[in-house]
């Protein structure tokens, strides 16, 4: 049995999760960050998911749809709010919700999810109204809901996290979402008063899809069958062909036809020409299918035959953040509709697949075509006169066994380490009359990646940042009105506008013509890059390569510079404000390429130059180049210029000398601008010092240069200062140690931590001054019963020790009239005491000390 797309998607999804490399698309020439580009931003306090856009027939007004509002503001300026009507939700509606599990303060909200036009005056809106879909009309006059509350079942989603999508035709709604409650009934279905039509419900029919877009074919008056309209319906669903362990997801393309009526006895209010196919989008050199649809534009203009749909693509497992865009010609999708073969269901044993390729014979009128004019020549007018046998085949037979294949059977374009969410397409044409599709596609961290095929190669223009916030984007649209052309773009907080191209933001010809943006043109009248739709100078005047060629720039008429003085042994750090991420900066000092790796040179950023330990001989010129490889071509230029200049000055000079030093992060940069300087930051400051004109650097070079030039800085301020005090400093550490020491002298010898000789001297200060009365505690009493006193000893007792009485204090005469003891004396008298009157021998407890008082 031969191999499916489908299979080998999965098995190359396992590849590449399981580790295999793969190389694709190349990175954006150019990165915008959000504070580098001006952007109209609308937000409401309190309001969010701005999911749905529509813009109006004059396209002067913007509609936006948030939850619980609905906006209108300026299509040129979005920040400027117009009108705004609220729809919220009741209390009751809100505490129903939640007692079925829902949460009161997110899902129980009403989520705008339908915005459609109904004529000129009025909006169709419908939202998920706390899981009980409703629909309302807007007035466009009053800008006031008019209370029609209809049941939104079928036309808007219940959970604000399900998938939708819907369309208007002739006040009809067309639309592709979930039936009831739980979201298990998917439906497409047409909401008319006189003829509303659903799908079966049934598996082969549409299988747990997740919708993505629908959108209304006209039919060409001119054509010679007289088809019927179509409305086309793009989703992703599981697999019923196939069955795995887990579910496999399937891109589909599905069509109805608008003139319906539905079947008389069979199908009856159910689709008689629904018909579904498979959408392949793969890269065949390496077998890598991208089987879960995103998003779909349908890109429509008068210089295209036919419609053309653009869709984003990513593999069902990706784990490595990959994405594509494929393109399919609407005449492809039709051949399969009309001429393709059809699947039915068969069981197989021992197989995982469930439908096969139906060879039998296909009943008259085809199954599923739209009533045309061979029809109506057989008498089948409209649907309700279709033979059963037709209708029960279509029952039966809904899916087709041939795929819809994209434009040159590959990607437009494939990137990886990103996930793709939106796209819209603009169709323009170059100065070289060359028509590009430019592709603009959004990110799920708020960015937008511009990008056109060229030739065989793709080319991503530009990404430019968004959100600041990095939060998905949710929804595109792209609008063009009065020359000029925006970008919407809507987040869950917001609602942004961009211009298509930034082409005042190349300073450059070369910038501009390298760009190979075919918005952009360099006018040599202005010497600017403007947008070429924007401009009436004759072409003559306007420069535009999209091959990247631009030796067509006219010369230079002067080239700026920078001049830094440094002082000998710094470290200098020389600025290159490169923007293109294709290019590789190259530096040149004395016209040799220095190496950016080595112990004297190192790259900060991969743009700037840090010279490490600077000499004389690093004084010189230095060019910041950009090397850019476009078709095998090498173009160079010079982005910035530098004139360094090492030097020593003397002391009494550098004293004498404004001095214009900045340090960061412990270089020290000093840098004064020499007037602009080509790709140079505005943000870089620029100071202007006057010095003597011994110390101007002279040049013999022809071509003009503005000289500003100033004194390196010899020492810096704190060097300086440590110099010029350092007698103080040493004067003033030696007086606080010394009072610090004496304080230390002082406070020990009062508390009695010194030996004798502080004693006796703190003694003598103390003499004839009062004490106060001593508290003290039980240890110190039992100490002072010990003591004895001086004249306890005495030749009628014995030479026997008696104890001195405790008085409780000692009063000053008796410490006039008590001799220091000696510490022999001290010693002999202590030994011959009782054990139990030796001092420092006592047991700290107020009882023994209380029976020996009284015993005496």
């Amino acid at each position: 049995m031969r191999m499916c797309a489908p299979v080998e998607g999965l098995l190359t999804a396992l590849a590449v999760m399981f580790g295999t490399a793969v190389a694709f698309a190349p990175v954006p020439r150019i990165t915008w960050e959000h504070r580098e580009v001006q952007l109209a931003e609308f937000h409401q306090p309190g309001i969010f998911n701005y999911s749905a856009l529509l813009l109006s027939e004059d396209k002067q007004t913007l509609y936006v749809g948030a939850r619980e509002a609905v906006f209108a503001v300026n299509a040129f300026n979005v920040s400027q709010k117009q009108r705004e009507a609220y729809w919220k939700v009741s209390e009751d509606k809100k505490a129903k919700c939640a007692e079925k599990g829902k949460s009161k303060q997110t899902e129980c909200l009403n989520y705008i999810r339908v915005l459609q036009p109904l004529g000129a005056t009025a909006l169709y809106v419908c939202g998920t109204n706390a899981f009980q879909p409703a629909c309302d009309h807007l007035n466009l006059t009053s800008f006031q809901f008019l209370g029609k509350n209809e049941d939104g079942k079928g036309r808007c989603p219940f959970d604000p996290a399900q998938s939708y999508t819907s369309v208007m035709v002739d006040g009809e709604l067309y639309s592709g979402t979930s039936y009831n409650f739980l979201g298990s009934e998917p439906i497409i279905s047409r909401n008319s008063s006189h003829s509303p039509l659903r799908t079966e419900y049934a598996i082969p029919w549409l299988n747990e899809p997740s919708f993505v877009h629908a959108d209304w074919i006209r039919e060409n008056p001119d054509s010679a069958e007289g088809e019927d309209d179509r409305i086309y319906f793009f989703f992703t669903e599981v697999s019923v062909e196939y069955e795995f362990v887990f579910k496999l997801v399937i891109p589909r393309v599905a069509r109805v036809c608008k003139g319906d009526q539905g079947g008389l006895r069979t199908l009856q209010k159910k689709w008689t020409s629904f018909l579904k196919a498979r959408l392949i989008c793969s890269r065949p050199d390496s077998n890598l299918v991208f089987n879960v649809l995103r998003d779909i534009f349908v890109l429509r203009s008068p210089g295209l035959k036919e419609p053309v749909f653009y869709g984003v693509f990513t593999p069902q497992l990706n784990n490595v953040g990959l994405s594509a865009v494929c393109a399919y010609n609407l005449s492809t999708a039709e051949a399969v509709f009309s001429r393709g073969k059809y699947m039915q269901s068969a069981t197989v044993e021992q197989s995982h697949t469930k439908w096969v390729r139906y060879n039998g014979a296909v009943p008259t009128p085809r199954p599923g075509a739209c009533i045309n004019r061979e029809a109506r020549a057989a008498n089948f007018s409209s649907s309700l006169n279709l033979p059963d046998k037709t209708l029960q085949f279509v029952k039966d037979h809904p899916l087709m066994d041939d795929s819809v294949v994209p434009i040159d059977n590959r990607p437009r374009l494939i990137k990886s380490n990103v996930n793709y969410t939106q796209i819209v397409v603009d169709r323009t044409q170059a100065l070289d009359g060359t028509v590009y599709d430019v592709m603009f596609v959004s990110t799920d961290r708020g960015a937008l990646h511009k990008a056109i095929s060229l030739e065989n190669d793709v080319h991503i223009i530009e990404e430019t940042q968004l959100f600041q916030d990095m939060e998905p984007v949710q929804t595109l649209l792209l609008a063009s009105t009065q020359g000029r052309r925006f970008v919407y773009a809507g987040s869950n907080s917001g609602v942004v506008q961009a211009p298509v191209a930034f082409c005042g933001k190349h300073s450059t010809c070369e910038d501009c013509v390298l760009a190979r943006d075919p918005y952009c043109v360099w006018s040599l009248a202005t010497a600017t890059c403007v947008a070429l739709y924007q401009t009436n100078s004759p072409s003559r005047g306007l420069l535009q390569d999209m091959s990247g060629d631009a030796s067509t720039c006219p010369d230079k008429i002067k080239e700026s510079f920078r001049q830094h003085f440094f002082k000998r042994g710094s470290t200098a750090e020389l600025r290159c404000s490169q923007k293109s991420n294709l290019a590789r900066v190259v530096w040149k000092f004395q016209d040799g390429v220095l190496k950016a790796e080595s112990p004297k040179y190192s790259l900060v950023g991969r743009k700037n130059l840090l010279i490490f330990n600077l000499s004389e001989g690093d004084s010189g010129v230095y060019q910041c180049l950009s090397e850019e490889r476009v078709r095998n071509k090498t173009v160079l230029q010079v982005v910035a210029k530098h004139v360094l200049e090492v030097k020593m000055v003397s002391r009494t000079s550098a004293a004498s000398t404004i001095l214009a030093t900045g340090t960061e992060g412990g270089r020290i940069t000093p840098e004064v601008a020499k007037g602009p300087t080509q790709g140079s930051s505005p943000r870089t400051p620029a100071v202007q010092v006057t010095t003597p004109s011994s110390l101007v650097p002279t040049s013999t070079s022809c071509e003009p240069k503005i000289v500003i030039n100033t004194v390196p800085q010899l020492h810096s301020e704190k060097t300086m200062y440590l110099k010029s005090s350092d007698n103080r400093l040493l004067m003033f550490l030696f007086l606080f140690f010394f009072v610090l020491c004496l304080c230390l002298f002082s406070y020990n010898c009062y508390k009695g931590y010194l030996p004798g000789q502080c004693l006796k001297f703190r003694s003598a200060v103390l003499l004839g001054k009062k004490q106060p009365t001593s508290d003290f505690s039980d240890c110190e009493q039992s100490v002072k019963e010990t003591l004895v006193e001086q004249g306890s000893l005495s030749q009628q007792n014995g030479g026997q020790p008696r104890p001195a009485l405790d008085t409780g204090y000692e009063t000053e005469q008796d410490t006039m009239a008590s001799r220091a003891p000696t510490d022999r004396e001290d010693s002999q008298r202590i030994d011959d005491l009782p054990v139990r009157d030796k001092p420092f021998d006592v047991k700290c407890e107020l009882k023994f000390a209380d029976s020996d008082a009284d015993g005496d």
